[in-house]
């Protein structure tokens, strides 16, 4: 027989129903020649340092870097941990299938459970995009040796145990040197994010704003409006002489704005964010609900592609969106646009699966249901055409100053169509997009004009919100990197940002208020006690590109972790 171990029970019990295991027992079911049982997120974690010794339990014996690793079980989940050892020890089980999660936190729940249980038996591994029956049914068909999947594995140990090292040892440093005046609590991730926000809040108050002047131009049927001014009393002279204005051209543009890729997880969380207000992990949580229900693909991606085998299926899905939902039917959907092999590595973009036809949506939640159809926008505005329009600018001279009035006019409207239906469906207010149409003139015209003074302020940066957060830690450490690169740098993965910031939060590091995110006294005095090479976004970017090409096979775990044991040391130096 076969064991399966998936990371949740409801994901287990897909599963079961997909093999024909329907024998209930004590943690797992079976049938059909396969045993199928499951873990509870993290069953085994890293030791806490007094493990290694008496003498760790002295926040001051610093650094601590184990030469062997330990690991232990957790308390509150031992019984299912102890079920999982006496099958997978089993002499009836032939073999063990990974069924967690498609991705570097469930290789590593998996391979922790399976390495603390002693177990030597074979492994395959089951890894798909959807929970949707078709979609098991077919990785069981295919399912791959769990060696394919050993540098995914060790990217995850490098990931947890650099974590372990950095937060064990700088936490501990820090808050003594702080004279033990309570925990400063530091993290790889955690404080390269907490220092942005404080940046971006110091910025905000150090900005002096400052005025600048524009003139407008009442021409009758249009206005026109000048570059700035910095001087009030030279504005005000200009407008008081300005009386009549010619045309020294006209510039008629063709323009078109492509439409929006799919959403991956980070993005998904950023137009929840502004839309609903949902914050990243509310999102997160959404979406993983009505992954288990088994209404859209795999949620914690990060690519906006699909590949390039998947055109029927996205067809289908596009045509159950325009049955089930009030969308518009899109005459020639465009899905070569969002299919690309080279931009997919572990899992393709988030869609909805045909499921969505068959299933009662009005037993969903409200947020579920408005994620659902986000989504579902999101997949319709892809493949829609681009948004085309005609842009007309008029130039003119007043004074020997130079003013411009801008029109346009919508040719096709393509994407926005959709998104104009999304918007009324969830009764927002649409984006202004009206025509705004100049007047036919010619150069050389003139117009007897009227000229008024208008004041302007320089805006201070915004503070951060969940959407523009997640968006700075997605582009941390970017800049020497194209789109096309699918090991990107950035702070954390999609997986883990949503994590990040909610931990900030219970540790009263940040606030929130309404949308923003704002630092507080006690996550400001961390900033300010910590050194660069702590709160460096670059460095943690750098790390986490590491820790994808170690993912696949690109980069020596062991250089890695030399590097990471290095800045420990001389932290605590």
């Amino acid at each position: 027989m076969k064991l399966v171990i998936a990371e949740k029970p409801s994901v287990a019990m897909s599963i079961a129903k997909v093999l024909g295991a329907k024998q209930r027992k004590d943690g797992y079911t079976e049938g059909n020649g396969y045993v199928v049982s499951w873990c509870i997120g993290h069953l085994v974690s890293l030791s806490p340092p007094e493990s290694y010794g008496e003498e760790y339990k002295k926040w001051d014996n610093l650094p601590i870097i184990p030469n062997t690793w330990k690991y232990e079980v957790y308390k509150g989940t031992k019984k299912q941990f102890d079920i999982l050892k006496k099958l997978m020890n089993e002499k009836r089980i032939d073999s063990i299938v990974c069924a967690t999660d498609a991705g570097r936190e469930g290789e590593l729940i998996f391979r922790l459970v399976y390495n603390q249980t002693g177990c030597k038996k074979p492994i395959e591994r089951l890894w798909v995009s959807s929970l949707e029956d078709s979609a098991i049914k077919k990785g069981f068909d295919n399912l791959k040796s769990g060696k394919e999947y050993n540098n995914l594995y060790t990217s995850a140990l490098c990931r947890e145990r650099a974590d372990w090292l950095i937060g064990m040892n700088a936490t501990r440093y820090f808050t003594v040197k702080n004279g033990n005046n309570g925990v400063l609590s530091i993290g790889r991730v955690q404080t390269p994010t907490l220092a942005m926000i404080v940046q971006r809040d110091r910025d905000i108050e150090n900005f002096v704003k400052s005025k600048y002047y524009t003139i407008e131009l009442d021409c009758g049927e249009f206005k026109a409006v000048s570059s700035k001014f910095e001087s009030r009393s030279d504005v005000e002279e200009i407008a008081e002489k300005c009386k009549t204005a010619r045309v020294s051209g006209v510039i008629t543009e063709k323009k078109a704005v492509n439409p929006p890729k799919l959403f991956d997880l980070t993005s998904l969380q950023r137009e929840a964010n502004k839309i609903y207000g949902f914050t990243a992990q509310e999102t997160l949580d959404l979406l993983q609900k009505l992954y288990e229900a088994k209404l859209v693909t795999y949620p914690r991606t990060d690519s906006r592609y699909l590949t390039e085998d998947m055109t029927e299926t996205a067809k289908s899905v596009i045509s159950a969106i325009v049955d089930t939902m009030d969308f518009t039917e899109i005459a020639e959907p465009d899905i070569k646009r969002v299919s690309d092999n080279s931009k997919v590595s572990d899992h393709h973009a988030i869609i909805p699966t045909i499921n969505i036809k068959s299933k009662d949506l009005s037993s969903l939640s409200k947020n579920e249901k408005d994620l659902l159809y986000l989504v579902s926008a999101g997949l319709l505005m892809a493949v829609s055409p681009k948004y085309e329009y005609e842009s007309t600018s008029i130039l003119l001279k007043c004074m020997d100053f130079d003013f411009k009035a801008v029109g346009k006019q919508v040719t096709n409207k393509g994407f926005k169509e959709i998104s104009e239906q999304f918007a009324a469906q969830i009764k927002s207010q649409k984006e202004n997009d009206d025509d705004t149409i100049l007047p036919y003139v010619v150069s050389g015209d003139e117009f007897s004009v009227t000229a008024k003074v208008l004041e302007h302020f320089t805006q201070p940066p915004k503070p951060y919100t969940e959407d523009t957060l997640l968006s700075a830690m997605e582009k941390a450490g970017s800049s020497d990197y194209t789109e096309t690169d699918i090991e990107r740098k950035g702070l954390g993965t999609p997986a883990t940002r949503a994590g990040i910031i909610e931990t900030l939060l219970k540790r009263d590091y940040i606030r929130r208020n309404n949308k923003q995110l704002i630092s507080t006294e006690k996550g400001r005095n961390l900033i300010d006690t910590v050194p660069d090479k702590i709160k460096s976004p670059k460095m943690t970017a750098d790390w986490e590109n590491e820790l994808s090409l170690i993912a696949k096979g690109k980069s020596d775990s062991t250089v890695f972790m030399a590097e990471i044991t290095e800045l420990v040391k001389s932290i605590v130096k």
